[in-house]
């Protein structure tokens, strides 16, 4: 069965359309969205049959691939990570929502979901009011992964109708929310005593220190 191909613009998300993904999240689906980066393919982070078909899609062990969580905001958080330290909640508080990734100490939740023995876990809060409607609307937050293109000079899928007949038949819906960017988010690893640079992407690490 082919995958439903959906529009929603970023300035005004038609709410019911959002229920509906989320109804499909909710029921193990595997959804591809827009966010202030590039595409991401995500699923309920709660559902592991749906965690499992990301891996499939993807030709990825769970136990070595770093997944990210798509949230909200800042208020669920604590129940995948430790203790963050005043320092990186600070920076968190500037950099969200907007194009970083935190690298933080995961919890014990964490290793459960992925079936891993990862200790740590990424943080995401897009700027971009769909993924963020639709962590609100599930209830949970999203397991994500980039869609990477298979060109040797694009980095990253940004074109959502190319997303659509490349994925139509691995993901139940696709939302083309324009074209995205082809820089990923800053990655920065909040693990150490230092926060360290892993990726230099859309976000700019003077603004938020």
């Amino acid at each position: 069965m082919a995958a439903e191909f959906i529009r929603l613009y970023e300035e005004n998300p038609d709410p019911k359309k959002i229920r509906e993904i989320a109804d499909v999240l909710r029921n193990g689906g595997v959804v591809i969205y827009p966010t202030d980066t590039v595409y991401g393919l995500g699923c309920d982070i709660t559902n592991l049959r749906a965690v499992e078909r990301i891996c499939r899609i993807k030709g990825i062990n769970p136990k070595k691939h770093n997944f990210s969580f798509i949230c909200a905001d800042l208020s669920n958080i604590s129940q995948y990570t430790r203790v963050i330290t005043k320092p990186v909640f600070k920076m968190m508080k500037k950099a969200f929502p907007g194009p970083f990734t935190f690298i933080l100490e995961a919890n014990t939740q964490v290793p459960k979901i992925l079936h891993s023995n990862k200790k740590t876990v990424g943080i995401r809060v897009p700027n971009h009011a769909v993924p963020r409607m639709l962590v609100e609307e599930l209830g949970q937050p999203l397991l994500s992964t980039s869609i990477h293109d298979e060109d040797e000079v694009i980095e990253y899928s940004t074109d959502p109708e190319l997303i659509f007949e490349k994925y139509e038949h691995l993901v139940d819906v696709v939302i083309n929310g324009g074209y995205g960017q082809n820089v990923g988010s800053t990655i920065l690893d909040c693990i150490g005593d230092e926060v360290e640079v892993l990726r230099e992407g859309l976000g700019k690490l003077e603004d938020i220190i």
